[in-house]
Order: C-alpha cells, then structure tokens, then sequence
C-alpha cells in the first residue's frame, strides 16, 4: 500500500538512500533538510513524481510541524553528526541533534503521525569494551554528540510511553558507502582513505591502527530503517546496526590499498580526543526483532562504492 513518509536530513548521505528506496517502492517522500551538509545531487533519482523537497531547518518548530500533515511516519536522519565539531560547536550541536529531535517529536504528536525511526549512534556507548555490545549496555557517551543521542532515545521513551508515539531508535556503527563526502574534516574514514589513496594521496592514521570498528554499509542501514519501519509487531525498541565483524583501521587500509594496488604508506598521529579503542555491535536483537540480516560485506560495499 503506498504511504507517505517524511525523512528530516534526507539529502544526506543515509537519508537519501533511504528516501531512493522508498521511491522505488513507489510511497511518497518528503525530503526535509537545510542543505547545510545534505546535497541536491543526492535527490537526483530516476523517477522523483513521488518526491517533495522542503528547504527548512528541524530548529524552525512552525515548518517541521507543517511538513508533518498527513504523513504515515518520519525517518529522523537530521543531525549535527560530527563528533569533533560537537566538542567545537557544543551550543549549536546541541540545538540541532536534542532541542531539533524534540521538535520533531512533538511535531509527530500534533499532526498524529503513527511511527518514527530515530537514527542514534554507537557513540551513546562511549567507550564501553564489554564486546560484542549489546542494547543493554549502560549509556556512557564521551562527547557532546553520545550525551545529545542518548537525549533523543530518552525523548523518544517518554514520547512513547506518555502520547503513545511508535518510537524505533537505531544505533548506526560506522556506516559506510556511496554518497559520503570525502573532502570533510569530518567524514568517515572509509571515504577519506578511498579518496586518498584513488588520488595516490599520504593516508593520516589517528593512534596504532589495531582500534576496531563495525563498518555497516549504507544501503544495508536503508534496508533496517525500512523494515523498523514496516514491523508490526513492535511499536518501540532499540536497536543496533551493524555487521557484528570488526575490522582494525589497519586492516582497513590494507584491504582499500590492495584495490588500488598502491604502495603508499599511512602516516600516524596522535589519537583523537575522544575516540574509542573498539567497537563492535551484539546485533542478535535486530535480526531476531526485525529480521535483518546484512547484505554487503566491507570488500562488497568498497566494490560498489568504485563501480
């Protein structure tokens, strides 16, 4: 049955894989984003008859309400994702990712929208190294960004449990894939270490390189908002996703330099403040609950990245 769903962040790099999904399942979306980091060239899909684009911001109570009416549920991507900038810009970070999903829920309330996907991070676990991590793990962030995550799932509890609000929140591990800007300070390390060693450019390694993270590719994440979103059987839950694999950073770079056959070696700096040692998902909960399962290997995701 065709739907009408509302994505805030949707020219991002998540939020637009997820909206191209939804188009190809021919449902309705409303793009809502600023445009501060989402692109344009992001929204450019083969059919977009079913597509809406709302040029606001989620801080603007008055639009995000507005862009609610008759909408069947919100995948809220909209976020100030940066660990490093959260520690520089703390005030703003916290307007955009606490006070902004705040108004989104409260939006959601008004206009009577049934469901919300609430995209969190693995960041809420700080540096927790009871591996692998389950959901049930205590919330100990380490930055401005962790702290204003674990905000938005307590938000999404009592909107949950007070209005009756269907809240599914997702703990994204490190999501990877096409769309990613590599030319961020800010950007995950997948797409700078591609960018740079495609270009025959030094790759800067923050610590020793042993760190592990769970690399999760991006349309595997569309894939477990799409089916939190479809699941009947659950009207609130948290949820990680990711691969459950770790993979070292060093490793990482090996396997992206044997693609490129380069012989270029990183350089290594200082770790950076606030970075965890390792991280890695328990992701039993997601595929007994949603029945999700991965589809893209680390090596597959990079192929299809350089396709």
């Amino acid at each position: 049955m065709k739907k009408k769903y509302l994505i805030t962040g949707g020219a991002g790099f998540i939020g637009s894989h997820i909206a191209e999904e939804l188009l190809i399942n021919n449902h309705e979306v409303i793009v809502y984003d600023n445009f501060s980091t989402g692109k344009r060239e992001n929204l450019e899909f083969e059919d977009v008859s079913n597509l809406k684009i709302i040029e606001a911001d989620i801080r603007d109570y008055e639009k995000i309400e507005k862009a609610c009416d008759s909408v069947d549920g919100i995948f809220h991507q909209a976020a100030l994702v940066s660990v490093p900038l959260s520690f520089e810009k703390p005030a703003e970070s916290f307007q955009i990712n606490a006070a902004g999903t705040l108004n989104v829920l409260e939006a959601a309330r008004k206009k009577k929208v049934k469901r919300i996907l609430m995209a969190s991070s693995a960041a809420v676990y700080g540096n927790n190294q009871n591996l692998p991590i389950k959901e049930t793990e205590p919330i100990i962030p380490l930055s401005p960004y962790g702290l204003e995550k674990s905000i938005d799932e307590s938000l999404c509890k009592f909107y949950h449990e007070v209005y009756g609000l269907e809240a599914i929140v997702l703990r994204y591990f490190n999501v990877f894939g096409c769309k990613q800007n590599p030319f961020s300070s800010y950007s995950g390390v997948i797409s700078i270490f591609l960018n740079n060693l495609k270009n025959n450019k030094e790759c800067v390694i923050f610590g020793d390189g042993a760190q592990s993270r769970d690399f999760i590719y991006v349309k595997d994440v569309a894939k477990a908002n799409i089916l939190a979103m479809n699941e009947k059987k659950i009207n609130y839950g948290t949820y990680n996703v990711g691969t459950g694999i770790a993979v070292s950073i060093n490793e990482l770079f090996n396997t992206i330099k044997s693609i490129f056959k380069n012989e270029i070696h990183p350089r290594f700096e200082e770790p950076m403040f606030g970075d965890v040692k390792h991280s890695l998902a328990d992701v039993t909960k997601i595929k007994n609950d949603l029945r999700f399962a991965f589809d893209y290997s680390l090596l597959e995701g990079l192929k299809k990245i350089l396709s």
